[in-house]
Formats: C-alpha cells, sequence, structure tokens
C-alpha cells in the first residue's frame, strides 16, 4: 500500500509541485529518490491560525509508478434500457437523475416525468422572474431540469456520508464534466455557471442507454386501490392527459412541490408534518467577510472566497447560518405569483463582491398551533403566509423587503440600504413586524450571538432581506426505512428533499441511488 502523508501548504504554495514534495518530505519518513508522483486525496483550508494554511492528505508513490484511473462507471453502464422494465421517476433533480443512472446501471428503463424545462430553456424563466418579476410556476429557481441545485452555487457538500455511496456520486459528476477538484475538496462545489453543462451531460447519458426524460409533462392525478398505486396521469405541453403505468414510481419532486402534496392528500396517501426552518438571508460585502475569517486586509491569492457557519440556541430553538454563499448573488426563488422568496447561488469562480447566507429559525410541529387547522399542511401554510406578507409589502415586483442589519435588530426601518448583488432589487421594510414574531424575535438575538463569535459579523453594512423559506419541505412522505418504500403505496417511494429524506444535491442524489437499488432488488429479484 503506498504511504500517506497530512502535510499543509501556505496558499502562495498551493500549485507549487516542488513545495509539495517538501512538504512530504519533511515528514521524515521517505527519502528524496523514494517520492515519485503525489496525488492530492483530501484538501482543506484551515484559518485557525494567524495565517490560514491549505491542509492536505496526500498519497506518494514510488518513481517510475503512476496511479491506475478508475474506470468510468457509465462505461459499465448496459447499451440500450428501452425494453427494460419501466420505472417513473417524478422529478428531475438530483434524486430524480441520480435514480435514472442508477436504474440504468441496474438494468431498469427510467421514465423522467419533469413539470419544467431542460436546462437551457429555464434560463428564459430565471430571466423572467430576475427582470420582469414573471413567476412561471412549472419553471424556476426551483422547477426545472437540474432542481434547485442547478441554479443554486451547486454546494456539494453533505454531512450524511453514511447514507449512500457519497464518491460514487462526486465521482459521476466528474464524468459528466464537472471539474475534478470536487474529487479532494472538504467543501466542493461546482458553480452555476458550470452545473447546468454537468446537468445537460447526465441527461444525454440517459437518453443515450434507452432512458426517457419528458420535459413540460405534468403529474395531476393518480390512480390507486386501497393497496398500491396503479397509475399516473400525466399532462403533457399540449395539455393533453395520458395514463403512465410502471413497475415502480419514484416521486422525486424537491421541497416546493406543493401541488403534488395536495394531489397526494386528495387520494387519501398518508404523508406527516414534519420540522423546518424559516428566516431571512443576510448579505454581506465579501471583502469583509473575508478580512475576518482570514485575518487579511486583502485575500491572498489562491485563497478562495471565505465563508461560515454559525449557531446558537435562542428559547429553545435553534438559529444557524444555511447555504451559505461565498462570492455569491441572491436570487428570487418564488414558485408562485404573489411570493416573495429569496435563495443564494455563487458561480465557480465565487466572484461577487457578496457574501450571503440564509439566516433561520428552527420551527417544530408545536411552534405551528395558530395553522392547526391545515392539519398535515400546517407548516406548509405558515411558509406561504410569510412569503405572501413580503410580497404584499412592495409594488407587486420580485423587490424583497430588507433592513441594514443594526436597524434589524433595533426594530426599526432603514433610512436607506446596502448594495445588493439581488437583481430585482430591495425596499426598506419593517421585518420586525412583518416576520412572525418567535422567528423575529430569535434572530434578533441570534444575529447579536454571532456578531460575538465572529468580530465584524455585526455590522450596519449588511442587509437583511426577507424571506428565506424553502430551506427543506414542511411535509414528509413516510416510507419504510429498509425498502424504501411507502408503507401503505408498495408501488410508491419517496425520495429525496420533496419527501422530507435529504438537505442538499449530494443527499438527494445518494437517496434516489439507494431508492433505485431497493426497486432493482424488488423488480428483478
Amino acid at each position: 500500500m503506498s504511504p500517506s502523508f497530512e502535510i499543509k501548504l501556505p496558499p502562495a504554495d498551493l500549485h507549487d509541485v516542488e513545495a509539495l514534495r517538501n512538504a512530504v518530505l519533511r515528514q521524515g519518513p521517505l527519502a528524496p529518490a523514494d517520492v515519485g508522483e503525489i496525488r492530492i486525496e483530501r484538501r482543506s483550508i484551515d484559518a485557525r491560525g494567524r495565517q490560514p494554511v491549505f491542509r492536505m492528505r496526500v498519497v506518494v508513490l514510488p518513481p517510475g509508478e503512476e496511479f491506475t484511473p478508475e474506470a468510468p462507471i457509465v462505461a459499465g453502464y448496459p447499451e440500450d434500457v428501452a425494453s427494460a422494465p419501466a420505472v417513473a421517476i417524478i422529478g428531475c433533480g438530483p434524486a430524480g437523475m441520480f435514480a435514472a443512472l442508477e436504474l440504468i446501471e441496474l438494468g431498469l428503463k427510467p421514465i423522467i416525468i419533469e413539470r419544467g424545462k431542460d436546462v437551457q430553456a429555464r434560463r428564459r424563466s430565471l430571466k423572467a422572474i430576475q427582470q420582469f418579476g414573471i413567476v412561471d410556476p412549472d419553471s424556476n429557481y426551483c422547477f426545472g431540469e437540474g432542481g434547485a441545485g442547478t441554479y443554486s452555487d451547486g454546494k456539494l457538500y453533505t454531512r450524511s456520508l453514511k447514507r449512500g455511496n457519497y464518491q460514487k456520486a462526486l465521482n459521476l459528476l466528474a464524468e459528466h464534466g464537472a471539474q475534478s477538484d470536487i474529487l479532494m475538496d472538504a467543501h466542493p462545489h461546482i458553480g452555476s455557471n458550470k452545473l447546468p453543462k454537468v446537468v445537460a451531460n447526465m441527461r444525454e447519458t440517459i437518453l443515450k442507454h434507452g432512458g426517457e426524460i419528458r420535459f413540460g409533462h405534468k403529474m395531476t392525478d393518480l390512480e390507486r386501490t386501497d393497496n398500491d398505486l396503479q397509475a399516473l396521469i400525466i399532462t403533457n405541453p399540449e395539455g393533453e392527459d395520458y395514463r403512465l403505468e410502471a413497475k415502480a414510481y419514484i416521486f422525486a419532486t424537491g421541497h416546493s412541490a406543493r401541488d403534488v402534496y395536495a394531489l397526494l392528500y386528495r387520494h387519501k396517501v398518508r404523508m406527516e408534518a414534519k420540522p423546518f426552518a424559516l428566516g431571512v438571508r443576510i448579505e454581506h460585502p465579501q471583502p469583509l467577510i473575508d478580512q475576518i475569517q482570514y485575518n487579511q486586509r486583502k485575500r491572498e491569492e489562491n485563497l478562495p472566497a471565505s465563508s461560515y457557519k454559525l449557531v446558537t440556541q435562542v428559547k429553545d430553538r435553534g438559529v444557524f447560518s444555511f447555504c451559505m454563499c461565498p462570492g455569491g448573488l441572491v436570487v428570487p426563488a418564488a414558485t408562485a405569483p404573489g411570493e416573495i422568496v429569496v435563495n443564494g447561488m455563487s458561480l465557480s469562480r465565487r466572484d461577487s463582491p457578496y457574501a450571503n447566507s440564509g439566516t433561520v429559525v428552527a420551527v417544530e410541529i408545536e411552534d405551528l398551533q395558530p395553522f392547526a387547522e391545515h392539519g398535515i399542511f400546517a407548516g406548509l401554510e405558515f411558509q406561504r403566509s410569510v412569503e405572501q406578507k413580503m410580497f404584499a409589502s412592495g409594488d407587486g415586483s420580485q423587490s424583497a423587503p430588507a433592513a441594514r442589519l443594526t436597524d434589524f435588530v433595533k426594530s426599526r426601518i432603514s433610512k436607506d440600504l446596502p448594495d445588493t448583488s439581488y437583481i430585482p432589487g430591495l425596499h426598506a421594510a419593517p421585518l420586525h413586524q412583518m416576520l412572525p414574531q418567535s422567528i423575529f424575535m430569535r434572530l434578533q438575538q441570534g444575529v447579536q450571538d454571532f456578531g460575538r463569535k465572529m468580530k465584524g459579523y455585526f455590522t450596519e453594512e449588511a442587509n437583511v432581506i426577507g424571506t428565506e423559506s424553502r430551506t427543506s419541505s414542511p411535509v414528509r412522505i413516510p416510507r419504510d426505512q429498509e425498502s424504501y418504500q411507502h408503507p401503505d403505496l408498495p408501488s410508491l417511494y419517496p425520495c429525496g428533499e420533496g419527501a422530507g429524506f435529504a438537505g442538499g444535491i449530494l443527499s438527494a442524489a445518494m437517496d434516489g441511488q439507494n431508492v433505485a437499488r431497493a426497486i432493482a432488488a424488488r423488480v428483478m429479484g
């Protein structure tokens, strides 16, 4: 077995091959003549000291030997599964696409039903909401090929490593065009300018091997007996309905497909309320965050835009940063007219002059008593009420209500607002009155706690923008822990964020793979 070492390098030496070699030699056991090719297996930034450094885990080969590249996963796929048993997948986000790839590998035919547009055509929908405030309920930042993550930075970090084959998911992304750095970085990301091409390449793989993807097709009804699903009713782009039968049905609809929950409820499919989180998005100047995190007046070459992760407890509820986008943009993520929802994204270079992060409060089931009449949809109606209140404060566009961070804490309306990356624009508003008081009170204390943990965070240069409400689904579609089947309908496989079993691109992708394997075990015997 080749020896591995933990080393560190200053940022200036990151791409210096000789500096990497010398760092290995400083570890002691190997002589210069014993050091051949060096491969970086893991890389992260450590900014805890006076100066930031890159920490790496490297593997060293003797001179004359070369690392054997892994065989591409896709190369092992069956040539054509077009005639194989079919599995219907509702949703073409990461859960749906990775489920489709796994099904093909296992010899089954995926048929993906996607209400939105393909990843390129989807850009026009994003332009419409950004520049004109027009929300297409079927094609937006949440719906369309690639799902919500495609135009939301492409962050690949997950704590759910034990939930599935994390490395396989990363390798598949790299095989489809993602930069190879994702295979070594501790907090990998692709970027919203690069991920669409990766998604398009994944689509081509699915189609090449006999799978189907139907864009602009929407599940509008279903047929069931007391014991199982019989078929799905799909409406095509011309408004015509057709019946889709399959061996199994994967519901990977994402956290914002509220109409799907309503459809399942109408057919008495068991669901349950689940905790979620709601709050705001806070935007700082990126140079300020860099100075705080790196202890440098100007960020050193080779250091990426710095990030942060903050958490505190206020009155028995967690207050925490979420989906932090260094060098990023705040974007409008509404999925229906009459609501304001914001999210964050970054391009691959993360070179925007702004840093933003969701800053949210945990919402437990007992917090939803005012919405109890809505039953399992209490959380969904709580979300919707806040989003509509944010919209009502504006001029009918996607302009978002905001306040300076210092004014937010003092419960006052800002006289003016700092510059922002949010293209539809901001308007000063009384967020302290518009947010539910249980949320505002905890955010008010929470951001002050953050300021004590991260000196310089609490500043009038930061915008607080409403509202960050789609952190996760407030509804769960239950399933058996081992078979992944719905407890009442064995052909139904709830999957990903929309079912309440994932919280990001990689965790959704791994969930899709797991579900696909469970289906293959049942269908193929």
